[in-house]
């Protein structure tokens, strides 16, 4: 037997591995599931992104390597968009690096700035790499608490003075994935306040910026007076242009942090796919009303789910944006045991919140994957079985 790094027990699949398993022997014992659990756009790209990825693939000039930074239009586009949307100046020299999806920053960052033993902050519940990256850099978790009393918001006011202090990054997310939550630009400031007075990176995952719902817009962390001066941003394309496996998306902000993170990836990738990035760009400078008409479908999915939920006493909130449902386990049952429930009796696969951290126990995410008649099919399997 081979003897493991330490840091892979920090790192574990076993919950989502365990909710696959189970959805596979369901569907080979011929049950008919339908699957809520992983958050990935059921629905094509829009047309002219694939015609520019077909262009692409047909040009021979297109297969050497992209290198990691980006081509010059991608960048561009990028920061053109990023204007455009949420008013931040970007300089595409120093501001913007092309990710393979935001994961793969996120994955990265904490090796630009963490050493053995220090603190990077984390919220719970919350998306795993959001931890996997600082144990991969040997740092030391703290988790920061995101529960309904405080809005789903980290009490700031509560993360000890001696932690603060060694605290290398803050990890955050908003609109958010699990809890389908979003924050505040008062928030925000009191982030950018703290960071500078503690010198510590804070990192805002953005993907959900544009699942936005019933008039509401997320603000970019960004666009906070001095938020350049300590943060970055990492986006993706993978849910606002439903390019998921294309695996394409960026980072802006801090040109240090840029700089760092983009030497860390010249070490170990070669960039995007050149055709790839030439439909990310016809997705950035192109028409935008696909991406509102792709909101508007997830705000039908959304209220049917709610709607349907709250119909037979399963309290759940209404989310302002995000393509997920956060909702309390309605039996007395914890979160797997509910989950693993759910698919023998309902033929409905969701994920256990404990998945996403101590702090999810109790709860249960719900992706809004499916077309609007098999949500509303869930929906009414689930009643049929909660009685």
């Amino acid at each position: 037997m081979l003897d493991q790094a330490k840091r892979m027990q920090g790192m574990s699949s076993a919950i989502f591995t365990q909710v696959d398993d189970m959805r596979k022997k369901a569907v080979a014992a011929g049950k008919d599931v339908i699957t809520l659990s992983l958050g990935s756009p059921d629905v094509p790209p829009a047309p002219h992104v694939m015609e520019a990825l077909l262009k692409g693939v047909a040009d021979p000039k297109n297969y050497g390597y992209a290198l990691s930074k980006g081509t010059p239009e991608f960048l561009q586009a990028v920061t053109d968009w990023y204007g455009s949307k949420f008013g931040v100046a970007l300089d595409p020299a120093t501001e913007v690096h092309s990710l393979l999806g935001s994961q793969d920053g996120l994955a990265h960052i904490s090796l630009c700035f963490a050493n053995p033993g220090d603190v990077v902050l984390v919220p719970d519940p919350g998306y795993p790499i959001y931890t996997a990256g600082p144990v991969s850099a040997d740092a030391e978790l703290y988790l920061m608490p995101l529960t309904p009393e405080n809005d789903y918001l980290p009490d700031l006011d509560a993360i000890p003075e001696s932690v603060l202090k060694r605290a290398k990054m803050m990890i955050l997310n908003y609109p958010n994935n699990p809890l389908a939550a979003t924050a505040t630009v008062e928030f925000f400031g009191r982030v950018v306040e703290l960071a500078k007075r503690y010198k510590f990176l804070v990192c805002h995952d953005f993907a959900y910026s544009e699942l936005c719902f019933d008039g509401y817009r997320p603000p970019s962390f960004l666009s906070l007076p001095g938020a350049k001066d300590i943060g970055v941003e990492f986006h993706t394309m993978s849910k606002s242009f439903c390019m998921a496996g294309c695996r394409v998306g960026f980072v802006v902000g801090n040109a240090q942090a840029i700089e760092l993170l983009g030497r860390v990836k010249s070490n170990f990738d070669y960039g995007i796919f050149l055709p790839i990035q030439q439909a990310a760009v016809a997705a950035l400078t192109g028409p935008q009303d696909c991406v509102a008409a792709m909101a508007d479908e997830y705000a039908r999915r959304r209220d049917i789910v709610v709607d349907g939920f709250n119909s037979m006493g399963w309290k759940v909130t209404r989310p302002k944006a995000s393509m997920y449902v956060w909702a309390p386990v309605p039996t007395k049952q914890d979160s797997f045991s509910f989950a693993a429930s759910l698919i023998e009796n309902a033929g409905v696969v969701v994920v256990p919140g404990v998945g996403f951290g101590p702090y999810g126990e109790g709860y249960v995410r719900i992706a809004l994957v499916q077309p609007q008649d098999r949500l509303r099919e869930a929906v009414d399997r689930i009643r049929k079985w909660l009685g």
